[in-house]
């Protein structure tokens, strides 16, 4: 009897151990990859960047500011224009089933990562089809005009002109550091592909299987060379349902949900059990007109659209009041937001006077793509379409309502095969800029993270003078002017600035939120 209650008690410690070291993450959707740089939403960025890489600069727990990462130090010239990076000594890429390094991380990893994006003709360029929406929109190829090793653990990169931008560029997830050395073995397997595929980072995690809108998979990295918590298992559980993420958090199936269904959070905040934690967001959810397609190269159809949209009754129904009404790209959060921007009121009258002048007094017939997913700036793509789709009906225009898998509704909007869609956008870096040039800057169209394909020179020059000026007094006139600009044109509609919550079981420690929405896990301990 004795020797049987000793073993129910191995047992339950056993369980009990295993289970303390295992967190569960539910995730809203499938990522479209596994490489950082080829990825823009935030659902694979959490599951990549966050949890497989580092960057040579990173963003201090929590915030914005740049702190060291994978450069332990660096220096910038008077110029403005070449920075020295000093980088970090003994820092292990991951061993997994299908890579084991035979060296450290250094300079190579660093200008391989950075010239995979910038050089067309490098050999990996072209793998995973060449598109770099955050190098190629923020013109990053532009901006660097020379990477140079000075020595294994010391790297130069060299500017064209200054850019206020640089530091905060760096640390942004699509920057992520893969391993040159992987890169080669896998070329002499003749299997390119998997780098994007089967990842292999620095991070405090180290991927170990996906089963494709399924379950990811993966391990502590006890190599990592930062701070981390108590996990040794790391599981991202996909669910695209929010509802169903509550009741798998509520039944510990998960111990974390990213994006609670906001008549949720009333339920989950009442729950001894779960805690849940709340911000403002820094990000915008938006409709976006695709210019190149009649009529809405007509900036007449684009403000009766505009117009047409009852913003309140979204925040209301959608984010059940968790959100403010839009009419900037960049939420009032961000310096150099421009108060005296006119509102775009709702006016049935309004909007049907601009289609008439436009030549369409009956109105049209169109396309629009709601967002499959729940993200913080549209917790509910669905409803939110039927809601527009009732709205616009009031003035003529007959919408119907189409939606893809995530990654394919990405992969299609990138190259323009939409006509209206619903996106939205939380910042990378803290920086006007972040919104501004990859939403719709000219290179953007290119890239693909200009979903308007919107491509105006005098806006263009703001944003650009903006970029490569030092002063913020200076920046701050251009993106100010930028707004009013965006405001005139309306190549897409500004919805709402949410508030982003996140719940978790009660015992979950060590986790911050981010200003810029990824969960970083790292340094997660479960009690």
């Amino acid at each position: 009897m004795q020797a049987k209650v000793l073993l129910i008690l191995i047992f339950i410690s056993f369980s009990t151990q295993s289970w303390a070291k295992s967190f569960v993450y539910c995730s809203e959707g499938s990522p479209s990859s596994f490489n950082p740089q080829l990825v823009t939403d935030g659902t694979s960025i959490t599951a990549s960047s966050a949890t497989v890489y580092n960057r040579l600069v990173e963003f201090e727990s929590g915030g914005t500011k740049i702190v060291p990462g994978l450069a332990t130090s660096w220096e910038i010239s008077k110029d403005k224009k070449v920075y020295t990076f000093n980088l970090r000594k003994g820092v292990k890429f991951h061993t997994t089933k299908y890579f084991k390094p035979t060296h450290d991380f250094n300079a190579q990893d660093v200008i391989f990562s950075i010239e995979r994006q910038k050089l067309k003709d490098h050999p990996f360029h072209n793998v995973g089809g060449g598109k770099y929406e955050y190098f190629d929109g923020m013109e990053m190829g532009q901006s660097i005009s020379e990477i140079k090793e000075i020595n294994p653990l010391k790297l130069q990169i060299t500017l064209a002109k200054p850019d206020a931008t640089f530091l905060a560029n760096l640390a942004m997830s699509f920057m992520s550091i893969l391993s040159s050395e992987y890169a080669t073995k896998l070329t002499a397997q003749n299997k390119k592909e998997d780098i994007d595929k089967l990842p292999v980072g620095t991070g405090p995690y180290v991927f170990i299987s996906y089963q494709k809108d399924s379950v990811i998979r993966y391990e502590d990295n006890k190599s990592f060379w930062g701070k981390k918590g108590n996990v040794d298992k790391l599981i991202f559980a996909i669910t695209p349902d929010a509802n169903v993420r509550t009741q798998k958090l509520k039944t510990n199936e998960c111990q974390f949900v990213g994006e609670p269904a906001p008549a949720d959070i009333p339920g989950l905040k009442a729950n001894s059990k779960i805690k849940v934690l709340e911000s403002a967001g820094l990000n915008v959810g938006f409709l976006a007109m695709n210019v190149t397609k009649k009529p809405f190269d007509n900036v007449l159809v684009r403000r009766a659209v505009a117009h047409a949209l009852d913003k309140n009754t979204y925040i209301n129904a959608i984010y059940m009041g968790n959100a403010q009404a839009a009419k900037n790209l960049i939420p009032p959060t961000i310096w150099s937001y421009n108060n005296a921007v006119p509102e775009t009121k709702y006016s049935v009258e309004t909007a049907r006077e601009l289609l008439k002048k436009a030549g369409l007094p009956n109105g049209f017939e169109t396309e629009m793509w709601t967002l499959p997913v729940s993200r913080p700036y549209n917790p509910n793509g669905k409803k939110m379409g039927e809601l527009m789709q009732a709205d616009l009906a009031k003035v003529g225009i007959k919408v119907k309502l189409v939606s893809f898998d995530w990654p394919t509704y990405l992969e299609k909007s990138k190259s323009g095969q939409h006509t209206m869609i619903q996106l939205g956008w939380t910042g990378d870096n803290g920086d006007p800029d972040n919104f501004f040039n990859v939403l719709l800057g000219c290179a953007s169209v290119t890239s693909g993270s200009n979903y308007p394909r919107w491509c105006n020179e005098k806006f263009n020059k703001l944003i650009d003078d903006a970029k490569t000026s030092t002063d913020l007094k200076v920046r701050t006139k251009y993106y100010m002017s930028a707004q009013l600009l965006q405001n005139e044109q309306m190549p897409l509609v500004p919805i709402a600035h949410s508030r982003t919550f996140k719940a978790m079981a009660a015992n979950i420690k060590g986790y911050k939120q981010d200003p810029l929405g990824q969960d970083y896990l790292a340094g997660i301990i479960v009690e």
